[in-house]
């Protein structure tokens, strides 16, 4: 059942939070990876998520899952978990095999309140998890060099909340957040290994992708 209130989803927020593990419980080379993202109706309630899971070792895609659904929170700035979260639970559940991590088209610790929907989807899965964003939400930071593999610090004051990351020499950087459960190097790592070719990990832009074309394909008339 969604919040009756952004009051109370900030609640329920600060509670979960307080479960949050930020230290790195991955091995030191997973298989499995999984990416997840959900997209919107312009016109309706009605939202499709998808999970991807690539076997990262041998660089394929596995298994793919669509979920068709409808929103039930509105969209408030740093409460994104609570319109999305519930679906990509659902997609998550009907995938055969269990991912080692999955990483969301998102925040995860870089966040207002220092819980962005990684880190949600990770504390309520228990799963590792970390976030991939096109743009920043919050911190400064200072750009990395141009080739492939640069990184700098987002920050906040003192506070480290991910890396600035290129992934492709020339292209615009990602933000990188850890989110449960998973070190920012090894997000970093993981990133780049998820990035071959383009922008932002093939997982995110298959998860995008899948989502996108089922919700099309389900408009009305």
């Amino acid at each position: 059942m969604a919040p009756a209130s952004v009051a109370e989803a900030e609640r329920i927020q600060e509670q979960l939070r307080r479960r949050l593990d930020l230290h790195n419980h991955l091995s030191t080379a997973p298989r499995l990876v999984a990416g997840v993202d959900v997209s919107y109706a312009k016109s309706s309630r009605r939202v499709t998520a998808a999970a991807v899971v690539f076997d990262l070792a041998a660089g394929v895609e596995v298994e793919s899952v669509v979920v068709p659904g409808e929103v039930t929170f509105p969209y408030v700035p740093g409460l994104l978990a609570f319109r999305e979260v519930p679906i990509l639970l659902t997609a998550l559940d009907r995938l055969a095999a269990r991912p080692d991590v999955v990483v969301c088209d998102g925040y995860g610790i870089a966040h207002p309140r220092r819980f962005g929907l990684a880190c949600h989807l990770g504390v309520v899965t228990g799963l590792p998890t970390f976030g991939v964003a096109k743009t920043p939400f919050v911190a400064g930071y200072d750009e990395p060099g141009e080739c492939r593999g640069d990184w700098s610090p987002l920050r906040a004051g003192d506070e480290v909340l991910g890396r600035v990351l290129r992934t492709q020499t020339g292209v615009k950087s990602v933000f990188v957040s850890v989110g449960h459960r998973t070190a920012l190097a090894q997000a970093t790592t993981l990133t780049l290994g998820l990035t071959p070719r383009y922008r932002l990990p093939e997982v995110i832009r298959r998860a995008d992708f899948l989502s996108r074309e089922a919700l099309r394909h389900s408009q009305p008339g």
